[in-house]
């Protein structure tokens, strides 16, 4: 980051005083096509996509150096499925079944790489239909299992990534993942994990993506507040169902070709159809551009477990403590994880404005590709949220008397980093 897009930045964040960024009216008529990696820098996504909130899509001169699109792609195009199977075929993966609705999502079984990719084999030479219905392999955690080094490379548009840097570092968890199955498999209508951003590349394939800006999604909603499960249903065209469909603003959709990478914003709700036998590498994450979403996600997740017990309020010991347990095992983090999420991600930015420059390895947020002004960024972002987390009625109730650091005083070193860097 550069500092003319550090300011820029910073004043946008200061001219929402407090409102949440990345809302959108409507969809834009189209998405834009970014054709060259030469012509297309990291202060240009950064401007033109990322502080927006909007879609793009990437060529596939983005990623023709990477090896899954070598390797994991026979010469006409289809998964290589025998590569995989000799590669990979004990990893034991998750596979979801794409004809059984499990609330809003569908469930899953395990089972290992050798297997699913016989059931896709066999489904394959069926003309796309099997007894055992329509199964797709999703959220499988290469990085996790093996070393992704040879398959894949992160681009540096997406390379300020708090959260896989944060589960990295306690060593406990990614959001990385791969996705793969047969023509007709598909994911139902939902909004990425903490409102993060997320990124797509088709290894190969095809996928059609229905998305819908922050917002619209509440005109979806039918007469019992529900957000359909799968948006291209009639059911939706029921009035008495859907009341406010009518509100709702056409969707942007996206065909997305072998080897394009498509930028997902915050808050974006989305329906995905593979087109064709396809295998995907997506991420999620987030940063100083979408923290404030995240925040309030949280806080709306804690609402609502709080409203789903509050009959115990008076009866249950610790009820506040309990509300913030049940968070955690429905959402994967509650207001603790939160703050020392935010700690780390601090600490690593107040060490490189210390030390001059980022000094990471290519592709972490420390990469002097992104730099002191980045970091620079990263802490205003992070003071910000991290002063409305301390002053949260809820947060105050956690216990924080074992924290390494009192939130207080991280705030304080924040803002003390903030001044210092003003003139940066």
């Amino acid at each position: 980051m550069d500092r003319e897009t550090r300011v820029l930045a910073e004043k946008h964040f200061q001219g929402l005083r407090g409102r949440l960024p990345g809302g959108v009216r409507g969809a834009p008529d189209c998405v834009d096509f970014i054709e060259r990696p030469d012509a297309f820098s990291y202060a240009d996504f950064f401007k033109g996509y990322l502080l927006p909130n909007v879609p793009c899509v990437f060529s596939s001169a983005f990623t023709e150096g990477w090896g899954s699109r070598k390797h994991w792609v026979t010469p006409d195009g289809k998964p290589n499925l025998d590569y995989l199977l000799q590669n990979y075929g004990d990893i034991v993966v998750p596979v979801a079944n794409c004809g059984v609705q499990e609330y809003n999502s569908n469930p899953k079984e395990h089972m290992p790489l050798r297997d699913y990719i016989s059931y896709w084999k066999a489904y394959i030479q069926e003309n796309d239909s099997s007894p055992k219905g329509c199964l797709y392999l999703k959220d499988w955690h290469l990085c996790r299992d093996t070393s992704a080094e040879d398959v894949y490379s992160l681009p540096v548009y997406f390379s300020s990534d708090w959260l896989n840097e944060y589960w990295d570092a306690i060593n406990v968890d990614d959001y990385r993942f791969i996705y793969m199955g047969p023509a007709g498999t598909w994911s139902p209508f939902h909004a990425d994990i903490f409102r993060s951003f997320s990124w797509s590349v088709n290894v190969c394939g095809r996928k059609k993506w229905i998305l819908f800006p922050p917002g619209q999604e509440e005109a979806l909603r039918d007469c019992h507040g529900s957000l359909p499960y799968d948006v291209t249903s009639p059911a939706l065209l029921d009035v008495r169902l859907h009341p406010a469909r009518a509100h709702c603003s056409p969707p942007l959709e996206v065909t997305q070709e072998a080897g394009e990478m498509l930028f997902v914003p915050s808050g974006w709700h989305h329906q995905v159809h593979n087109l064709e036998d396809t295998i995907s590498i997506n991420h999620n994450w987030v940063n100083g551009c979408n923290l404030a979403p995240m925040w309030h996600f949280l806080q709306q997740e804690l609402r609502a477990v709080q409203q789903e017990i509050s009959e115990w309020r008076d009866s249950m010991p610790d009820w506040y403590h309990h509300c913030q347990v049940i968070m955690k095992s429905c959402t994967g983090i509650n207001y603790e994880e939160f703050y020392h999420f935010l700690k780390v991600i601090a600490e690593k930015r107040l060490l490189t404005l210390a030390n001059g420059t980022g000094t990471g390895t290519a592709g972490s947020v420390d990469d002097t590709r992104l730099g002191a002004q980045q970091a620079a960024f990263d802490v205003s972002r992070i003071t910000e949220v991290l002063a409305s987390l301390i002053a949260n009625p809820d947060f105050q109730r956690v216990d924080t008397s074992t924290f390494s650091l009192q939130p207080e005083e991280l705030l304080q070193q924040l803002e003390e980093a903030v001044t210092a860097t003003a003139s940066l």
